[in-house]
C-alpha cells in the first residue's frame, strides 16, 4: 500500500527525472489532473489512469489513497515539483482521513528552475518565489510578500501570473514592486517551459507591467544587480574579480 506523490517537471519527457520514472514504472495506477495525465499516457498505455479537472485536488487525494487502500502501488503525478506548489502537501493532510498508507515524495524540476535556465541565470542568488494566485491566499497577504521582498531586494520569481480572471494581476504586482525597485530593474518572462512553443523574453520592470502573460507563464524580477548579458539575465553571486 503505497502512494508515489511525483513532480513529472515542465512536462517534456527528457526533463522528467530517473526516480520519477521509476515510480511511474512501478505503479499500478497513475492518479492526477487530466493536463498531467495526457502528457505521459502514451508512454504508459498499460498502466490504470485516474484523473479530474481543476479544483478537485482534495478528491485527487482521496482516490488515491483508496486505490492504495485495495494494495495498489499508485503515483498522484503533478507538474514541477511535488513540493512546490505541488499535491505533497495536500496528500499528507488527506491521509489523515484513512489507515495508514506509505507516502513518498518524489521531486521533480519547478517552474522557477527549468524557466531559469531558458533566460539564463537569474536566481543564482537569494531569491523568493510568489504565486499571484489569489485562489487559495487572500490578495491583501501575496501584496505584503511581494511589498517585502521588494525591500528585502530578492529576485523574484513569480507563478500564476496572470489568467482570465485575473488579467490586471501581474501589473498589480509589478505596481507594488515599483515602490522600491527601479524601473529599469532586469526582468524576464518564460511561457509554456518544456513545451512547444517555449519562448523567453527579457525586459525591464516597466515594460514588465504592461506585458501579457497566463497560467503558462513564469516570471522573473531582478534585484539590483541584476543584469542583461547578450541575450541572457543574469544576477551576479559577488565574487571579487569578476
Amino acid at each position: 500500500m503505497k502512494v508515489y506523490v511525483v513532480g513529472l517537471g515542465p512536462g517534456e519527457e527528457e526533463q522528467i527525472t530517473g526516480r520519477a520514472a521509476a515510480a511511474l514504472e512501478h505503479s499500478d495506477v497513475i492518479a492526477g489532473y487530466q493536463t498531467y495525465i495526457d502528457l505521459i499516457r502514451e508512454r504508459y498505455p498499460e498502466k490504470e489512469f485516474l484523473s479530474t479537472g481543476m479544483r478537485k485536488e482534495p478528491e485527487r487525494c482521496r482516490t488515491a489513497i483508496e486505490e492504495a487502500l485495495k494494495g495498489k502501488t499508485v503515483s498522484m503525478v503533478c507538474s514541477g515539483d511535488a513540493g512546490v506548489y505541488g499535491m505533497a502537501g495536500l496528500m499528507f493532510e488527506v491521509s489523515q482521513e484513512y489507515p495508514p498508507v506509505e507516502i513518498e515524495i518524489v521531486p521533480g524540476v519547478t517552474a522557477a528552475c527549468s524557466g531559469a535556465a531558458v533566460l539564463g541565470a537569474p536566481l543564482i542568488h537569494d531569491f523568493a518565489v510568489i504565486s499571484l494566485s489569489d485562489l487559495l491566499t487572500p490578495w491583501e497577504l501575496i501584496e505584503k510578500r511581494l511589498d517585502m521582498a521588494a525591500q528585502a531586494d530578492f529576485v523574484i520569481c513569480l507563478y500564476n501570473p496572470s489568467s482570465r480572471k485575473r488579467a490586471d494581476y501581474l501589473s498589480r504586482a509589478c505596481d507594488i514592486l515599483l515602490r522600491t525597485k527601479s524601473p529599469e530593474t532586469v526582468c524576464g518572462m518564460v511561457r509554456n517551459i518544456g513545451r512547444g512553443g517555449e519562448h523567453g523574453e527579457i525586459m525591464t520592470l516597466a515594460e514588465l507591467r504592461d506585458a501579457q502573460a497566463d497560467m503558462f507563464t513564469t516570471v522573473f524580477v531582478g534585484n539590483s544587480c541584476t543584469k542583461k548579458i547578450g541575450d541572457h539575465m543574469v544576477t551576479p553571486r559577488g565574487y571579487q574579480g569578476v
